[in-house]
């Protein structure tokens, strides 16, 4: 890729990253609601504090499932050399979330492995920004 395809496909990268995150975090917060709600609409003293904490505990996982995209996102847009490796990291783990994570990842993995894409960070690391 020339630096041209690169300066257009790295920001794309970056965004798909923070929109897979924030999906996920969507859903985290739908099923909180669903499963802590669930527990409530059931008036069961046994069922509450565990639906809501089984809730709590999986909107939690899925955060912490969510964070390294959204920082990797962020600091690929920001041009960052540490944001390509955790993006290159988040890219190759979401390549087992069939189908999107799988397209996804593996788009990332063609952009960020070129070696414009190295130039292109470590030019922004030096302070030349192009």
């Amino acid at each position: 890729m020339n630096r041209d395809q690169i300066q257009t496909h790295v920001p794309i990268v970056g965004w798909l990253l923070i929109a897979q995150s924030a999906i996920l975090l969507l859903i985290a917060v739908f099923l909180l609601f669903l499963l802590v709600g669930i527990g409530f609409a059931i008036q069961d003293r046994t069922a509450t504090p565990i639906m809501s904490i089984v809730g709590i505990s999986l909107a939690v996982f899925m955060l912490l499932l969510a964070l390294p995209g959204l920082i990797a996102g962020g600091g690929v847009l920001a041009r960052k050399a540490w944001a390509r490796t955790l993006a290159i990291v988040v890219a190759i783990f979401g390549l087992v979330n069939i189908p999107v994570g799988t397209m996804i990842g593996a788009y990332a993995l063609w952009v960020l492995l070129q070696d414009s894409a190295t130039d292109y960070f470590a030019a922004m690391k030096e302070g030349n920004a192009q």
